[in-house]
């Protein structure tokens, strides 16, 4: 856990301005939407096990485990919850734009939105899909810059008119890797400019010729508590295994489906 978050506190820091170099709009839009694509997975099914560290300060960690499974040509998505005990059985179902959360003990399905938080955690439900940044959003600004070790481009996106109810932040600001425009980090905006989160991905894991995210780390900037004088914000912590592009049965993206594991 401690190379995770040293990786991300090495992902917080880029060169001065003076080293950035602005692309040109026409390539900015291009590396965008590669950026796009190396966020889904089309043309196939994924399957991959989650286990996602929850960090309160001054409270200590809190485990969840799930596996996850998605259709991004169909934007169909299933999570099963495999831990801890208390959340087995429980899931999350979406299909037709809608998104639903399964709870056994009540046997009830009840709608929840992307924005919303995935199990108390950090991390919101929106995270863990392909993301449309070229859609949603206009650019502001495109440049070449440094973000750590890495060669970046680090793009400012501002959402557009026709998308202000898609997307969860208004203003966001993404690092993409220059020669493969894979995402390494980002920071999630208010409308006023404040900064809510701060996201990294550290590492990524090749299988079958796609790049997937092994680790990630989440950390939300409006919850926080300050222990020995410093503040310490809640962070959640996100691996990524056992990943698999194999097809999967129709079955698998239906409420049916959720009922039937949780028996």
């Amino acid at each position: 856990m401690k190379k995770i978050i040293f990786a991300f506190i090495g992902l917080l820091a880029f060169a001065a301005p003076f080293f950035a170099q602005s692309v040109p709009m026409d390539q900015a839009k291009e590396i965008l939407k590669k950026i796009d694509q190396n966020t889904g997975y089309f043309g196939t099914d994924f399957t991959g096990e989650y286990v996602l560290v929850q960090e309160t300060p001054g409270q200590g960690n809190s485990i969840t485990s799930a596996i996850m499974y998605r259709r991004d040509s169909k934007a169909m998505c299933t999570i099963r919850i495999t831990g801890p005990e208390s959340d087995k059985g429980k899931g999350y179902v979406q299909f037709d734009k809608n998104i639903w959360f399964y709870d056994p003990s009540n046997k009830q399905f009840t709608f929840t939105a992307p924005k919303d938080k995935f199990q108390n955690t950090n991390v919101n439900n929106s995270d863990l899909r392909p993301q449309h940044y070229s859609d949603f959003y206009d650019i502001e600004s495109a440049e070449y810059v440094v973000l750590g070790k890495l060669d970046c481009v680090c793009f400012t996106l501002t959402v557009n008119k026709k998308s202000a109810n898609d997307v969860d932040y208004p203003k966001i600001k993404i690092w993409a890797t220059k020669d493969d425009c894979l995402t390494r980090k980002r920071e999630d905006y208010s409308l006023s400019g404040q900064l809510l989160r701060v996201s990294a991905i550290p590492s990524y894991q090749k299988v079958d010729g796609r790049s997937v995210p092994s680790k990630m780390v989440i950390q939300d900037r409006l919850r926080g508590q300050k222990i020995n004088g410093k503040v310490k914000y809640e962070s959640t912590q996100i691996t990524v295994s056992n990943v698999s592009f194999q097809k999967l049965g129709d079955v698998v993206y239906s409420k049916q489906y959720l009922e039937n594991m949780s028996l």
